[in-house]
C-alpha cells in the first residue's frame, strides 16, 4: 500500500510472518524447496518447520514471549541510548568519532 503509515516489521514480526505463510503453503501442498523459495528462507529452516507444523500444528509456528531476565530499560530509554550512539561519540565531548563499550556505558541513562 503505498504512503502507509504502518511501522515496518520487526524481525521477530517478519520471522513469525514468514511461518504463517509457510503454513499456508504446506496446507497448498508445496515442496519445501517451493516454500523456501517463496518466503525467503533455506530449506532447512522449511524442514525444520514443517517437523514442527506436522506436531504441535500452526500454533507451534507462533513467537514466543521472551523468557530470561527482563530488559534493564524501558522503549523510551533504549530510544534515547540510540538517538546519543547516532549522534556519534564527538558529540558527546570524546576526540575520535567511535564507539567502545566503555564509551557507550558512559553515555547510557543511568
Amino acid at each position: 500500500m503505498a504512503g502507509s503509515s504502518l511501522p515496518p516489521l520487526s524481525r521477530p514480526q517478519l520471522a513469525e510472518a514468514r511461518r504463517v505463510r509457510a503454513v499456508e503453503l504446506f496446507e497448498d501442498g508445496l515442496s519445501n524447496v517451493e516454500i523456501a523459495r517463496a518466503v525467503g528462507v533455506c530449506a532447512e529452516s522449511v524442514r525444520r518447520w514443517r517437523r514442527v507444523w506436522e506436531e504441535g500444528g500452526a500454533s507451534a509456528l507462533r513467537r514466543r514471549a521472551a523468557t530470561g531476565r527482563p530488559p534493564k530499560l524501558d522503549d523510551a530509554q533504549v530510544e534515547i541510548v540510540r538517538a546519543a550512539l547516532a549522534r556519534g561519540a564527538q558529540a558527546h565531548g570524546f576526540e575520535a568519532d567511535l564507539w567502545t563499550l566503555e564509551r557507550s556505558a558512559w553515555s547510557s541513562p543511568g
